[in-house]
């Protein structure tokens, strides 16, 4: 049975805690008696796990919608070191998850669509009507960028609509435009430019994938009729996009609310924080030992009193994970200082190409360099970090041991090999 926190310490406007004074010093600390709640730096890691789906052992029934519900969003990614991030997010939270789920949800279901939050992501289809300002968004933005420089104009890309009208959805190998200039990271072919800002403008949208590449059909066959047709105000989308962005994080800064999504500026998050009655002020402790102001959910104290202690499991997590996504969230919460430098010049690195994290319990413990090799069925350790004040214990190494072969069993090689280290 899973332990649970003894009790939540004083409650703010009350005079008493209902426990015994020998119990008040426990993981949640101690609430001020104030209308501004102060929330201990383990209680706001808890909430954050807990919100986030892997306070728990990734064990039981498996629905794999209700996880990306809870997530809120999927980031795509196409890298395959050891497993594209979208099929190791999810499996993380679930080991009974297998890369065809997600398939089934886009291509058959229909239970989730793709667009951009801060990255091209999976979100549950049921939150279209709130993501149509995200589409005039990224329209207007694009239009604007050098990174749609070349864009072919309105009756270029009706041209491309009509085809794909007429014979169905297509891919980007239908067309056979060529970039500007071939062989530049970044540069893409007219059509390219094309397909791409009508998938952002919610012109377009991805119907399946093949090989992880995209297959763009017209919106209206995608998404159901019964979502296109609600309308809702401006305001109202935005209500909804940071209401649902903070109940995902339990606690949070105005800032770690606007880049949830990524899908509202930060004076559209100011304007609700002024207009929202259901908001409470909080104190959090971070990592280093400071307060730092912030906003949770109205219910916030029911929410502590609920959690549980995190598992002590040993996880590996991808590098797009959304528990370390936000980077000034993740040093503040946990300590962990962390960078993707798949993108940083080979001698630049610190750490190398693509490096896990290591979790275990509510703190980041290491961080390790992994490698599939599919032809010969190894998943190859390069290397291990531990977290410097971390001994890395005989116990601690065997539940690495465990999570590396549930790992290898997951990408589908047979063999574990460390013989690098």
């Amino acid at each position: 049975m899973a332990r649970r926190f003894r009790c939540i310490g004083l409650r703010a406007g009350q005079g008493r805690c209902r426990c015994a004074p020998q119990d008040r010093t426990h993981l949640l600390g101690r609430i001020d008696q104030s209308s501004c709640l102060r929330i201990p730096n383990r209680t706001a890691r808890a909430l954050w796990l807990s919100s986030q789906g892997v306070a728990r052992a990734p064990t039981g029934p498996l629905d794999v919608l209700q996880i990306i519900r809870q997530l809120g969003f999927v980031q795509l990614d196409s890298i395959q070191v050891v497993a594209r991030a979208h099929h190791h997010i999810l499996w993380s939270r679930n080991q009974k998850y297998r890369a065809p789920m997600l398939d089934r949800l886009l291509a058959r279901d229909r239970s989730v669509f793709e667009h951009f939050t801060h990255d091209a992501s999976v979100l549950p289809m049921e939150f279209l009507p709130m993501w149509r300002r995200q589409f005039r968004r990224k329209q207007d933005q694009l239009g604007k960028a050098g990174w749609f420089k070349g864009l072919p104009d309105a009756s270029a890309r009706q041209v491309i609509k009509d085809r794909i009208k007429a014979e169905g959805a297509l891919s980007t190998h239908a067309f056979d435009t060529k970039a500007a200039a071939p062989g530049k990271m970044w540069s893409r072919p007219p059509h390219k430019l094309a397909l791409d800002y009508m998938w952002y403008s919610g012109e377009l949208a991805t119907c399946h994938r093949v090989n992880f590449t995209k297959v763009y059909d017209l919106a209206e066959r995608v998404y159901p009729r019964h979502l296109r047709e609600i309308s809702l105000p401006d305001h109202e989308q935005i209500d909804w996009l940071c209401e649902a962005a903070l109940d995902r994080m339990g606690v949070a800064t105005l800032g770690e609310v606007q880049k949830f999504w990524d899908a509202v500026s930060r004076d559209e998050v100011a304007h609700w924080v002024r207009s929202a009655d259901t908001l409470r002020p909080v104190e959090i402790e971070t990592a280093q030992g400071q307060w730092i102001k912030a906003i949770a959910p109205s219910n916030i104290e029911e929410r502590i009193a609920g959690l549980s202690a995190p598992t002590s499991r040993l996880r590996i997590l991808n590098p797009f994970d959304p528990v370390i996504r936000d980077r000034t969230r993740l040093s503040r919460l946990f300590g962990f200082d962390y960078r993707v430098e798949m993108f940083v010049p080979a001698a630049k690195r610190i750490w190398g190409y693509y490096v896990f994290p290591i979790l275990e319990g509510d703190r980041f413990v290491g961080r390790i360099d992994l490698k599939a090799d599919r032809r010969a069925s190894v998943l190859n350790v390069l290397k291990l970090w531990p977290e410097p004040g971390v001994a890395w214990t005989i116990a601690r190494q065997a539940k690495l041991e465990a999570e590396l072969g549930r790992l290898a069993r997951f990408i589908g090689v047979e063999t574990v090999s460390a013989k690098n280290l």
